[in-house]
């Protein structure tokens, strides 16, 4: 008895989606013509900067601090691991730390607009290029968690900038890299800006801010924290607090932004 021929695989609607996109793609161009995310002027790929707006942005580069991204100014020695002395002489809660760009008035631009302005397309792009920056901790996390908003800046916001970039990264890598994205694992339980406030001053209003929802367990669990901008880490330092003495096993942060340290 003969046996049957196999039958071919059927695309998934999601090829099909990705086939059909790519094929509009130069039509739609020429129809809306890519924007630069920073200042609008027509670029010649989508979710990218002109070339004006690319220099005002500072990519962080290796060599930097490997528990809070700071960039070195000058390269450790290679026998030294690269830590940075703010990190040494007061070690964060949290083990690595990775950012994308440097907070400056280039990429203030692009934080404001996805914070403050409504600027949701951003997202995509930003969170591309954290996956990139932060390849090695994404793959290695069990559960991603952004930093929550209070309810009411949340409620006056309508959307957390932390998740959405949270959840960009994640879709910028192959399914098969993609942690668990929670993305209410954590709840700000007391609201109050930080803005303006020095260093000791985040860490005593941040106490007690945050905790665990209710019903999720990160016990054993390796977590990555994200967010937009790494100011002093107070926040970031809570929050890490509340999943290690909620059993965490890690904690790693990532942020699309690092304010650089007095002096760096």
């Amino acid at each position: 008895m003969e046996e049957a021929a196999p039958r071919p695989a059927r695309p998934s609607w999601r090829l099909i989606a990705e086939t059909v996109q790519r094929l509009a793609r130069p039509a739609i161009d020429l129809v809306l013509p890519p924007r630069c995310l920073g200042c609008g002027a027509i670029v010649q790929d989508t979710a990218s900067l002109c070339p004006s707006c690319w220099r005002s942005v500072t990519f962080l580069t290796p060599p930097v601090c490997a528990s809070c991204g700071q960039p070195f100014t000058l390269p450790p020695p290679a026998e030294v691991e690269p830590v940075c002395v703010a990190c040494i002489a007061k070690p964060p809660p949290w083990q690595r730390g990775r950012a994308v760009v440097r907070y400056d008035d280039g990429s203030r631009r692009l934080v404001w607009a996805l914070k403050h302005g409504d600027r949701t397309d951003l997202a995509p792009a930003l969170g591309a290029w954290m996956a990139r920056a932060a390849a090695d901790l994404v793959v290695e996390a069990d559960l991603v968690v952004p930093v929550p908003l209070y309810r009411w800046r949340l409620f006056r916001r309508r959307y957390n900038q932390a998740a959405l970039l949270a959840q960009a990264m994640l879709r910028a890598l192959p399914a098969a890299q993609r942690p668990r994205l929670v993305p209410d694992a954590l709840v700000r339980v007391r609201g109050g800006t930080q803005a303006g406030k020095r260093r000791g001053q985040r860490q005593r209003g941040l106490q007690g801010a945050f905790r665990l929802r209710p019903g999720v367990s990160v016990r054993g669990l390796r977590v990555l924290l994200v967010d937009d901008v790494h100011t002093s880490g107070a926040t970031f330092a809570a929050c890490t607090r509340v999943l290690m003495t909620s059993g965490a096993l890690r904690v790693d942060v990532v942020s699309f932004a690092r304010v650089p340290l007095p002096g760096g």
